[in-house]
């Protein structure tokens, strides 16, 4: 089988390998030239896609700027951004670009396959049409289907070939195409009987993250005001064996998915009367966690009689979350441009991220910023970082809770009869 990718970034570069990792020869589509001529060259701009692997399997994997090159492959698979607008609804542009250049070089027999995240109809009310537009119909001259990504950067436990993937079809051959196809590179395939079904899927996967998140962050701000510790409160309340799930508080989420995919189905329910209340409140929350984590270095600091104007700040830590450099909506973004705009001089360190262009800020040695700072914050805890060691000999601000006192671990209950406590 051959396979089309197109758009080769944090979904579809690693599924590209995949595939040419089983054998499979590939065309990978991706309009940044410049990529490209990384790829052919074998270097990796993906993190979880090493530049060995990706040698390895040059002879099978052919990445171009070129459409055309499309309508020799037996299946194509669409894994392009869907943002937000900036009034936050969504933003088809990348997907719609794709799907119109498909239906100009789409052929009689293949099988496309969305994994965009999006919102439910997306498939089969956007996509479809514009495909037929080709003079093919779906269903009948060629295959529809729809499987959402599930790619977690950084993560070695759950893989693509690991974790379950869903599929579905516009009909039941499409999604017998789309099984045939998935089961080249996945272990286990979760089918469901409408595209809808899995569209709404993945977004109830990360919906349900963002408002547990919300939940954390909200109980963490009111723990602070009165003075309990809340990560006590998260082991003791993990220890219960059924009926709760550890969430920790942070600075804020990042990422595509947690910021940005809630949104595409509270939009989607207004077309049915519905208002997501707490997708909406969730979203609420989660944006304003960025400000509140300026209010604790402003508290910090007005402890130590300092004002924010003209301190320096060290940040550690700047991608969205631990041991990767995507920096894809990332609290930190937001918590520099606060510090800065309240005055603020700013330094950071992450081995993972070397520069911020948007501040005109490069990442300085440990050391170096450790030195730098009046006050250290801390966003991300990134690994191989002596947080705890830094909190000793220096004023330290701590987002994660990585510095915490070490507290005994939970023990099993033991029988004392009520005698032997009043001896002692």
């Amino acid at each position: 089988m051959s396979v089309g990718i197109v758009g080769l970034g944090y979904v579809g570069l690693p599924l590209a390998v995949s595939f040419a990792e089983a054998g499979e020869h590939v065309i990978g589509i991706e309009v940044n030239a410049r990529r490209v001529a990384q790829l052919r060259c074998g270097e990796s701009y993906i993190e979880d896609v090493p530049s060995a692997a990706l040698q390895a399997v040059s002879d099978r994997l052919e990445p171009t700027t070129r459409i055309a090159a499309l309508a020799k492959v037996d299946a194509i698979i669409v894994c392009v951004p869907t943002p937000l607008t900036p009034n936050r609804e969504p933003d088809l542009t990348p997907l719609v670009d794709a799907c119109q250049a498909i239906a100009t070089v789409l052929q009689a027999g293949q099988l496309v396959v969305l994994e965009s995240t999006t919102y439910p109809g997306t498939t089969r009310e956007r996509a479809l049409p514009i495909l037929e537009e080709s003079g093919l119909r779906a269903g009948v001259d060629f295959h529809l289907a729809f499987s959402p990504e599930r790619v977690d950067p950084g993560r070695t436990d759950w893989t693509l070939q690991t974790t379950p993937k869903i599929v579905a079809g516009l009909t039941e051959t499409c999604g017998n195409a789309a099984e045939a196809l998935y089961g080249l590179v996945c272990d286990s395939l979760v089918r469901t009987s409408e595209l809808e079904s899995a569209e709404m899927a993945k977004l109830l996967e990360n919906i349900f993250r963002s408002v547990n998140i919300a939940l954390i962050n909200e109980m963490g701000e009111l723990a602070d005001r009165m003075g309990i510790d809340i990560w006590e409160v998260i082991d003791a309340a993990s220890t219960k064996p059924y009926g709760f799930m550890r969430f920790e508080p942070g600075p804020g989420m990042g990422g595509h998915c947690l910021p940005v995919d809630p949104f595409y189905l509270s939009w989607k329910a207004r077309e049915y009367d519905f208002s997501t209340e707490f997708i909406e409140l969730a979203g609420k929350v989660n944006q304003h966690a960025p400000y509140l984590a300026v209010e604790k270095v402003e508290r910090k600091l007005n402890d130590m009689g300092m004002p924010v104007k003209g301190t320096r700040i060290g940040v550690l830590g700047v991608s969205y979350k631990a041991g990767v450099g995507d920096i894809r909506e990332s609290p930190a973004l937001k918590i520099i441009a606060r510090l800065g705009q309240l005055g603020a001089e700013i330094a950071y360190h992450d081995a993972f991220v070397p520069s911020l262009s948007q501040f005109d800020l490069r990442s300085g040695s440990l050391d170096e910023v450790l030195e730098f700072s009046d006050v250290v914050v801390i966003v991300t805890a990134h690994p191989d970082v002596d947080h705890v060691g830094i909190a000793e000999r220096h004023q330290v601000v701590d987002l994660r809770g990585v510095t915490r006192r070490q507290r005994a671990k939970a023990r099993p209950a033991q029988h004392v009869s009520l005698k032997s406590v009043k001896a002692a």
